[in-house]
């Protein structure tokens, strides 16, 4: 059984930053690619970044640009997305999802392409 779960949510103050913890069990990060998605209240799921998992070629999504950063530790069965610089604005349930090998440079924003998600974890930027 397949399992994903995100640690690391937390408050911060503006221009704080945070690092986001995504286990997998159950699946093997040699095999499965991991995107990084965001919903805010009353906002649509947002793909943040994807890193594939032959080459760890990343793709960023326009949120993500400049600010975060995506890694994998394939013994550790581990992903980690790095917030930097947070706003109110970045205030939102945060989700790691897994697909089979690679992100796809133009489906990796897409919801329907990844198998496996986890519950989320809460970041709220707030003063």
């Amino acid at each position: 059984q397949v399992q994903l779960m995100e640690s690391g949510g937390a408050l911060v103050q503006p221009g704080g930053s945070l690092k986001l913890t995504c286990e997998v069990s159950g699946a093997s990060l040699d095999e499965y690619a991991v995107g990084w998605f965001r919903q805010a209240p009353g906002k649509e799921r947002e793909a943040l970044l994807c890193i594939s998992a032959s080459d760890g070629r990343v793709h960023y999504g326009e949120s993500a640009k400049g600010r975060f950063l995506i890694d994998s530790d394939h013994v550790k069965h581990m992903a980690y997305l790095y917030l930097s610089n947070l706003q109110p604005t970045d205030t939102a349930v945060y989700y790691c999802a897994i697909k089979q090998y690679a992100c796809g440079s133009t489906t990796y924003t897409s919801e329907r392409t990844y198998d496996y998600w986890g519950q989320g974890t809460q970041v709220t930027v707030s003063s």
